[in-house]
Parts: C-alpha cells; sequence; structure tokens
C-alpha cells in the first residue's frame, strides 16, 4: 500500500514537472511568435498528452485534476479581483449585471439554434451545448487585460462579465440539465437559485475580503502584518471552500475578496511596502504557474478522433458563437446603460472579446463523466471553441484595440495590489 502511494506521488510530481517546463518552453515561444501564450500551452499539452508522446496523462488522477483546475481559476479570478476600482466598477455595472446573465441566456439560445442546424441535435441538448459554451473565461481574460492599454471602463466591464458570468453558466447548464432528466423546472425558481448563488458568493467573498484586508494591514487588529502573500492563498482556499459549502458561487466569492483587497485605498486601510512588493510578486509567480498548468492539461486532455469527427459542423457552431451570438448579446445588454455612454467602436471591441476557457471545459467533462447523452459532440464543440477563440480573438485583442482606436497612451492608475 505504501509503495502504491509513493509510485502514484512520484508520477503525480513527474507529470507537474514536464508540464510546467512545457508551460515555459511555450511562454519563451510566444514571445518569438507573438501569439498568446495560451494558445502554446494547450498545443504543447497535445504534444505531450496521450494522443501524442503520451508524456502526461491524468486519467489516473482526477482528483488533482480538478484540484488544479479549481484552484487554478480561483486564484486567477482573485487576481482578477484585485483589477478592480470600484468607483469605475460602479459606472459599469448594469452593463456587467446584464452581460452577466442576460446575455448567458441569449447566447445560449442562439447557439443552440445553429446547434441544432449544423449538428442536427435533439433541441434541449442543442440548448444544453449553448449553455455549457455561453460563459466567457477569466483565467484568459484577466492576464490578457491586466497589462493592455485600454480605457478601465471597457477593461473591467471585460474582466468583471468574465467572473460573474460563470455562475449564470453553471447555473443554466444544471437547469437544462432538470428538463432533460425530466425534473421538475421553474423560472422563478432558476432566477432566485442565480440569485443566492452570486449573492452568497459576493457576501462570503465581502465579508472575508474585509477582515483579511484589516489582517494584514497597519491597522491596530493587524495582526497578521507582513503576511500577505500567505494569508491570500489560505483566504482563496477558504472562501472558495465556505462559499460552496453554503451552495453559493465559490468563483464568486473569491471574486470579490480579490475586489476588496485591490481597493485597500477606498478603505483607508495602509500596509506595509515591503509586505505589499512580495504579495504582488509572490501573485505574479502563482498564476503563472497556474495558468500554464490549466492550460497545458486542457491540451492533454482533447480527443482527435471525436474532434475530427464532428469538426465540420464544430467550426460553424463557433463561427456563429463568435459572430452572431455574442454581438446580439452585447447589443441587447450594454445598449440601454446609458450611464456607460458605450460608443459603438467600444461595443464592436466588446463584441470580438469572448474567449472560451475553463469553465466551458470543466462543465463539458462534467457532462462527459456522467456519460450525458450527446456528451462527447459537447466536449468537441467546447474544445473546437477554446482553440478558435483563443487563437483568433486573443490572439487580436491587441491588435483590434489599436485598430478602433482604443488604446491610450498610459495605464489608468488604478491601485492593483493587496
Amino acid at each position: 500500500m505504501i509503495n502504491s502511494i509513493s509510485l502514484l506521488t512520484d508520477e503525480i510530481m513527474k507529470l507537474l514537472a514536464v508540464i510546467i517546463v512545457s508551460g515555459i518552453i511555450g511562454i519563451k515561444l510566444s514571445a518569438w511568435l507573438n501569439i498568446p501564450d495560451t494558445v502554446l500551452f494547450i498545443i504543447l499539452g497535445i504534444l505531450i498528452g496521450p494522443e501524442a508522446l503520451g508524456l502526461v496523462n491524468f486519467q489516473n488522477f482526477n482528483a488533482v485534476n480538478q484540484f488544479i483546475l479549481t484552484f487554478g481559476a480561483a486564484f486567477i479570478l482573485y487576481d482578477g479581483g484585485c483589477e478592480i476600482n470600484l468607483k469605475v466598477l460602479n459606472i459599469v455595472k448594469f452593463s456587467v449585471a446584464m452581460l452577466a446573465t442576460v446575455g448567458v441566456i441569449i447566447s445560449t439560445f442562439i447557439i443552440g439554434y445553429f446547434v441544432r442546424m449544423f449538428l442536427h441535435l435533439n433541441f434541449m441538448y442543442a440548448v444544453l451545448l449553448g449553455s455549457v459554451i455561453a460563459a466567457t473565461d477569466p483565467s484568459v481574460l484577466v492576464p490578457l487585460f491586466k497589462n493592455m492599454n485600454i480605457n478601465s471602463r471597457l477593461k473591467q466591464t471585460i474582466i468583471s462579465e468574465s467572473a460573474f458570468n460563470d455562475a449564470a453558466g453553471a447555473i443554466l447548464t444544471f437547469a437544462v440539465m432538470s428538463l432533460i432528466s425530466g425534473s421538475s423546472f421553474s423560472l422563478t425558481n432558476s432566477i432566485l437559485q442565480l440569485i443566492k448563488t452570486a449573492g452568497g458568493g459576493i457576501i462570503i467573498g465581502a465579508v472575508i475580503g474585509y477582515l483579511a484586508l484589516v489582517l494584514v494591514s497597519e491597522h491596530k487588529f493587524g495582526l497578521l502584518n507582513g503576511f500577505a502573500g500567505e494569508i491570500v492563498v489560505a483566504s482563496v482556499l477558504g472562501v472558495y471552500y465556505i462559499a460552496s459549502q453554503l451552495g453559493f458561487s465559490g468563483f464568486m466569492a473569491v471574486f470579490v475578496f480579490g475586489i476588496f483587497m485591490g481597493n485597500k485605498d477606498s478603505f483607508r486601510i495602509i500596509i506595509e511596502e515591503e509586505s505589499l512588493n512580495l504579495h504582488d510578486n509572490f501573485k505574479d509567480m502563482l498564476s503563472r504557474i497556474l495558468r500554464i498548468m490549466i492550460f497545458v492539461i486542457l491540451g492533454t486532455q482533447v480527443n482527435f478522433n471525436i474532434l475530427l469527427h464532428y469538426w465540420q459542423g464544430a467550426l460553424l457552431v463557433v463561427l456563429m458563437l463568435m459572430f452572431v451570438a455574442r454581438p446580439a448579446s452585447v447589443i441587447i445588454s450594454v445598449i440601454p446603460d446609458r450611464k456607460a455612454r458605450w460608443n459603438f467602436k467600444e461595443m464592436l471591441y466588446l463584441m470580438w472579446t469572448r474567449e472560451t476557457g475553463v469553465m466551458p471545459a470543466a462543465l463539458a467533462g462534467m457532462l462527459v463523466s456522467m456519460r450525458v447523452q450527446s456528451s462527447q459532440m459537447i466536449s468537441a464543440v467546447t474544445f473546437m471553441s477554446i482553440i478558435i477563440t483563443l487563437s483568433f480573438q486573443a490572439s487580436s485583442a491587441k491588435y483590434v484595440a489599436r485598430l478602433l482606436g482604443l488604446e491610450e497612451n498610459a495605464k489608468t492608475d488604478i491601485s492593483l495590489s493587496v
């Protein structure tokens, strides 16, 4: 028994070492080829995965795989929360709320329509596929826009939407599953569930965020002053766990926790500079490692047999997602927001920005593990969406911003640290 555990431990350590080294190679190639590193992470994951060289296979390590994807997405969401300025978020809150709820629903049904047309799926399974890939992905968008010189209003709308729509996408997926399984479904109950899931996550993240901020500060109750980085890791794990155990959105809670930690000036809380610098350096390094792990592992899980079987229909569906569903959801969601005063170029940019990533992959993987009907087709379209949106939309984000004249000469002065 001990030898068996030791062998499994050694194998996991080997897998992680291969993944991280592959990711470093991907970062170097990214700078040389001038394409997003996430695309190369997926390609390298395919190369070292069971479909090619067979160096990495997480088939026997589902718990480790799930932990890396969950904690990785959670910590990257925390990093995204640190990017948010509360004053700016207040200006665009209506747009964010609409994009993360109504926008997801609109995308789901438009995608479902085209899935039924191109892949000839039963309507409910077509809508199920739509709900899986309707949400955008913070693990891609947070690092991408963190260093882009576009106005803070547009940047923070994109980041916030990607964080808030995870809950909506997951709840919609489970609602459609309930309908398929013949369980009772109520629109009112689903809306209440969304409010409960999101609202509870917001409350948990806010409470723990403020307490953690005080504890690591120079406040008279700053008993953990000097341990900002350590407390952040413990808090991300704890916030996600507590929220999930209470039936709330763990991802929402972590994102709000990050907002509080990134807006210390708004609460007139001071943290010593040395601790702040250590935290920032640690946060950036850990975020990079987690991004490597997330997308290389996703690459190792690509099933080419399924992709080759469905690629034509999947490609058409993804194109409809990019050029029909996303524009429609943006137009309906942001035009009514008079306070944000979106101009045409900004709306065009929001239409182009909707990368697919970890959450849709996790939902697709869940359906496959549950052996839901048509889950293999759903998985194929999901991975096609990830690969195409990362390759074309993420890689062109800076160029499109420049083309539309949305770049600024200098970064907006926003507090990004704890």
